[in-house]
């Protein structure tokens, strides 16, 4: 944060948390002196960004301009115009993250050949890089897994960790959080996010929202904790890391309208792929969405990190949720201490950034509305995350999708084709697979291992599988990959980890695998006969609520 002191428009002032004073740059300020009008009929996010576009007003990078422009904000048809935005920090993952960290070595290697001091080059904004993109679906099916996984995972990264641990040491607030940890995302939310930080200015301890840009498109996850912060690539985070303001056009705004209740027996998962769908045929793309309306405070701050999670399927910059008294909750229940939380709401408060019932509806560019007990169970795919399809359609839309034509891979499927099958010996067992059977079972991905009714569940419905004797197919490569050890930890305290297990559902690590490609090879009895058939296998994935098809035609 600068150190210069220059406050054109007079808004510093200080409150007080319980722990001394703190400095806030008030948005109602420029209310009252005649920069802005209806500060509390502004979108929650635009007011976030008018917050961090007043505190780093500097006359040279932020320009009065910039804020008058932004204080502004016309919701109908906002003025096309470039937006100095410095955010707060910035979060990597390791696989586009490890070339930024790169970059900065390289500078500092020439700043070294050009006799300089290389370790003037560091971060100006913090700097958390989480390792979660690397572990691979080796191992599965036992109570050993997880451990031998992330053997596997060291020894096939060993040079890119010793970097990252230099990178570590070497940078100042730069810090790598290490494998086995959890998924970028669920980390962020559940440790790294303070929704409210502190710092320092010219005129001391200073409180402002906690806002980010990252190196991984669900960067939008944090946004249902109540944080602006958006996935951006690596030249961009490269930038804000040097402390150079992310230059982006005025955002239009859809508010998204939720009321009722979800039925019993309906997850969020369901009410996300609803709302991807519902935002897909309205067209939200390079738009922020924002969340409103009475259902609001009965949406768990879970349900709503499942939402904004998707936010890039469905199109969006965000998908934002404003503070209230449930993020606070939520930050309680994740051991955030007790001040931090104190000033998560005194600041929100102070600011007009705290949401309740009684709050006036902001003015959005564009409004849509749904009523959230409408919602039935869904599932997505075969292919696209975003392809809804109502649970009750599920058989007839797998079946269409198997057997439609696949032009690029030159090959189709009649219903003659459908009956062909293999056989394959798996776990001592010999089975015959055909067209469509699923040969991989993942409960994985950052959408839903988030979200512990999702995964509690997942664990229930193990539960009443095992009592009623039944079993995976042993062809089937099965994977438990949690977004976070809290995950395991309470599918144990719950008593339903065992079941899972029972099923073959052990936990292989934490991190992205299957979702992203990391299944691992299939096991060689299966994929063998696999290879010399025309069949079309599928895997099936929970957490992304899918089942794709996928060749294994060669």
């Amino acid at each position: 944060m600068s150190q210069r002191k220059f406050n054109p428009f007079g808004a510093r002032a200080t409150f007080d948390a319980g722990d001394g004073p703190l400095g806030i740059h008030r948005l109602e300020h420029l209310e009252k002196s005649g920069v802005a009008s209806s500060i509390d009929r502004l979108p929650v996010s635009i007011r976030v960004l008018l917050e961090a576009v007043l505190r780093n007003c500097d006359g040279f990078e932020v320009s009065e301009e910039d804020v008058r422009r932004l204080a502004k904000w016309n919701a109908p048809a906002p003025q096309a115009v470039e937006l100095p935005f410095k955010p707060a920090r910035v979060i990597l993952q390791d696989f586009t993250g490890v070339p930024v960290v790169v970059d900065l070595a390289a500078m500092r290697s020439a700043v070294a050949r050009l006799g300089g001091d290389p370790k003037k080059i560091n971060p100006l904004v913090p700097v958390d890089l989480v390792i979660d993109h690397s572990v691979q679906v080796d191992h599965f099916g036992a109570s050993d897994s997880v451990s031998l996984n992330l053997q596997v995972e060291f020894h096939r990264n060993r040079e890119r960790y010793q970097f990252l641990k230099w990178g570590q040491n070497a940078f100042q607030d730069f810090t790598a959080v290490p494998p086995g940890m959890g998924i970028v995302h669920q980390v962020n939310v559940e440790r790294l996010a303070t929704v409210v930080r502190t710092g320092k200015d010219a005129e001391g301890a200073v409180a402002f929202p906690d806002t980010l840009v990252g190196t991984d498109s669900h960067t939008t996850m944090i946004n249902g904790l109540g944080v602006v912060g958006w996935g951006v690539g690596g030249i961009e985070a490269e930038a804000v890391m040097l402390g150079q303001p992310l230059f982006m056009l005025t955002p239009q705004v859809v508010g998204v309208k939720l009321s009722g209740e979800l039925r019993p027996g309906v997850t969020a998962t369901d009410l996300t792929l609803t709302i991807t769908e519902l935002l897909r045929k309205k067209g939200v793309v390079d738009k922020i969405v924002e969340f409103y309306g009475p259902a609001i405070s009965h949406i768990a701050v879970a349900d709503r990190t499942t939402i904004a999670n998707m936010a890039p399927e469905y199109g969006a910059t965000m998908g934002f949720f404003p503070v209230d008294a449930l993020t606070l909750e939520f930050l309680r229940r994740t051991g955030r201490p007790a001040e931090v939380v104190r000033t998560v709401e005194f600041y929100s408060k102070e600011q007009g950034l705290f949401r309740t019932d009684a709050s006036r509806d902001p003015v959005f560019t564009d409004t849509v509305e749904l009523d959230i007990g409408t919602v039935v169970p869904t599932l997505a795919g075969p292919k696209r995350p975003q392809d809804r399809v109502a649970l009750s359609a599920m058989k007839s839309s797998f079946k269409k999708a198997l057997q439609a034509p696949v032009k690029d891979r030159g090959f189709g499927l009649s219903e003659s084709d459908t009956k062909t099958t293999t056989t394959v010996t798996a776990r001592g067992q010999t089975v015959e697979i055909g067209h469509g059977a699923v040969v991989i079972a993942a409960i994985t991905s950052c959408t839903n291992t988030s979200n512990p009714s999702v995964m509690l569940a997942a664990g229930l419905l193990a539960q009443n599988a095992v009592a009623r004797g039944l079993t995976v197919a042993p062809a089937v490569k099965t994977s438990l990959a949690p977004g976070s050890r809290v995950v395991t930890d309470y599918l144990r305290e719950s008593g339903t980890l065992p079941a899972l297990e029972k099923l073959g559902f052990n936990v292989v690590g934490y991190g992205c695998t299957t979702c992203i490609g990391n299944s691992g090879p299939l096991p060689d009895e299966v994929s063998g006969p696999l290879s010399h058939t025309s069949l079309v296998a599928s895997r099936s994935s929970r957490a992304t609520a899918t089942s794709r098809a996928a060749s294994t035609r060669r």
